[in-house]
């Protein structure tokens, strides 16, 4: 799996030192021979840059921040919260769903949880590791993914202005504790997980702040319907 390889074009500048760093190096031959072991990892290959597919460092609207993939099969296709169509809606998503129908945004919930359609508008489903081991929740925590996903947000507090970042949970706000709050516009939350989306996150407008905000800033809102 040579990671260097599958790096979109357009992002590929921004991270050149990145991919010859050390720990980019240790993550590399980490991945190399888990498979070799024939351990199963998701997502596939073709799907685990999929989320910057869609944008480029200085196009990105929204970012909305999510931790690990989905660790059950056909589950993660490389966007945070998403699955693919015909796959069971996890309950995160479910509550997602719920604070946009309650948004006044017309928003009426599907019966899939495929996000792409954000994604092709400019919403960069960002998870803070990119491959996990087939039913082993956070098996690839702490094997550098972190750190190339830190530089991510780096490069785009850097590269754009205007930038909505929707952080929630402890995980995503501490990761985003460098984001300039005066260039950027920074909706905090609790996760929308059903052990704590009732503490704050449904009734939080994140939907709705972050499309006023981009009105405000003369480009284009997101249509969040599915």
């Amino acid at each position: 799996m040579d990671l260097k390889k599958q790096i979109p074009k357009p992002w590929k500048p921004f991270l050149k030192e990145e991919l010859t760093k050390d720990y980019f190096i240790s993550l590399q031959n980490f991945l190399d021979s888990e498979l070799k072991e024939g351990k199963e990892i998701f997502p596939a290959k073709k799907d685990l840059f999929r989320a910057f597919n869609f944008v480029s460092p200085d196009s990105v609207k929204v970012v909305i921040l999510g931790q690990d993939p989905y660790h059950n099969t056909n589950q993660a296709h490389g966007l945070s919260f998403s699955v693919p169509k015909g796959i069971k809606i996890p309950p995160s998503l479910r509550n997602i769903y719920k604070e946009l129908e309650s948004s006044k945004l017309g928003f009426k919930a599907p019966q899939h949880g495929d996000l792409t359609a954000w994604a092709e508008q400019g919403v960069l489903l960002l998870n803070s590791i990119l491959t996990v081991e087939a039913h082993k929740a956070g098996s690839h925590q702490k094997k550098g993914w972190e750190s190339f996903t830190d530089k991510i947000i780096e490069i785009i507090n850097t590269q754009t202005k205007n930038t909505v970042f929707m952080l929630w949970g402890a995980y995503a706000q501490k990761k985003g504790k460098h984001i300039d709050r005066d260039k950027h516009k920074v909706l905090e939350s609790v996760h929308p997980s059903p052990l704590s989306a009732y503490r704050g996150f449904l009734g939080c407008e994140h939907f709705s702040e972050a499309n006023q905000y981009l009105k405000k800033q003369t480009q284009t809102p997101i249509d969040w319907s599915l």
